[in-house]
């Protein structure tokens, strides 16, 4: 594995983090949490001019056509940002879920429309008993050839209340299905949560929602299991960027602000802090790439599901130390809203438990080792 960026990624990082300093400041991130949609159209659009939204997607359906190892070090960018709004749920929710389970027609119907950030897609996965493996799929499809009817109930799902569509996995008579399902139907019923990120995660309660087959019945979850290890590693790389930019902040602060007549960093508690800072967001950064290497490179199933499941319970409790510490470091206004550093805080709850928190992916790796 080659640690280093290539030229390309380089140029993509650099041109992201310039971009989003300029278009995507502090005062964006807390203007979405009070705002509706949670995302500002304004600043969609000049993403897909970028071409980000249709990095994944091959040139001939509108996209860029770069690999997953890109994808990666531009959310690492999204992260540090704190970036709100939609993306992960339409590019990996969405594109990658139909590049990897939709017919030709599928494809040519809605890719372009994702990479053009025309349409906003979500991937409707979990359910009210919050489990992330197939046995929590209970909502029910009835399939009709390519027609699927859809009755149950799908909550945390990203950005619905904005999504013209959704990927909606549900059990037929047949197995795990999926479905791409239009949300501006009588069918569909989307309420947003209150969270502790502030971010929009919706209940979508569907009733007699119609939608049409993604892939063959019953092949569903075998279809999804690409998808949600590449969310998955895309939540790692989010919160690899978040912990970077969480330890900078902190850093700073310690060299500033004086106490008992010295900069707070010149005492050696702080100064630990920091080193575990740094070494928890650099470990996370190895961990997170080694998982995003071993599915753009399409190494063998097994290594690569065990890289994954490694990299969400590291970076999860590693990236939850490190905000902690950056709180620490600023003391009791460490978590009043004036400061920065409780947005990534709270940012890095929502992306901890996205797709199973550390204790559900240590379970995973404890089962491929045969225990």
């Amino acid at each position: 594995m080659d640690l280093g960026l290539s030229e390309q990624q380089e140029l993509l990082k650099n041109a992201a983090r310039e971009f989003l300093e300029n278009e995507c400041p502090e005062q964006h991130v807390r203007d979405m949490e009070e705002d509706e949609r949670g995302y500002s159209p304004e600043l969609w659009g000049q993403m897909a001019e970028q071409g980000w939204q249709g990095l994944l997607i091959p040139e001939e359906h509108g996209g860029v056509g770069f690999d997953f190892l890109d994808m990666c070090v531009l959310l690492e960018e999204f992260g540090r940002a704190l970036v709100p709004g939609p993306f992960m749920s339409s590019v990996l929710g969405g594109a990658v879920s139909i590049m990897e389970a939709g017919s030709d027609a599928q494809k040519s119907e809605f890719l372009p429309g994702i990479a053009s950030g025309d349409l906003i897609f979500s991937l409707a996965l979990t359910e009210p008993s919050a489990r992330f493996d197939e046995s929590g799929i209970e909502c029910e499809a009835t399939v009709s050839g390519n027609d699927v009817t859809l009755n149950g109930t799908k909550l945390f799902v990203s950005d619905a209340h904005v999504a013209d569509y959704l990927v909606v996995a549900a059990r037929s008579s047949s197995g795990v299905c999926l479905s791409i399902v239009a949300t501006d139907q009588d069918g569909v019923s989307v309420t947003p949560l209150q969270t502790i990120a502030r971010d929009k995660q919706c209940e979508v309660v569907l009733n007699n929602a119609s939608g049409q087959l993604l892939g063959a019945d019953g092949s569903g979850w075998e279809l999804l299991k690409p998808v949600i290890q590449k969310y998955t590693v895309a939540e790692c790389a989010y919160l690899v960027g978040l912990s970077q930019m969480d330890f900078e902040i902190a850093v700073d602060y310690a060299k500033e602000r004086v106490q008992f007549g010295r900069p707070i960093g010149s005492f050696q508690a702080i100064q630990h802090k920091c080193a575990d800072m740094v070494t928890d967001v650099d470990g996370s950064r190895f961990i997170m790439y080694k998982a995003a290497w071993s599915i753009a490179t399409d190494q063998s199933d097994d290594e690569t599901t065990m890289a994954v499941n490694m990299a969400k319970a590291w970076c999860s409790e590693a990236t939850r130390r490190v905000v902690a510490h950056g709180q620490q470091i600023h003391g009791g206004i460490g978590f009043t809203k004036d400061y920065k550093v409780q947005l990534y805080f709270r940012r890095q709850k929502r992306a901890e438990l996205a797709f199973g928190d550390a204790d559900y992916h240590r379970e995973l790796v404890a089962q491929q080792l045969g225990l």
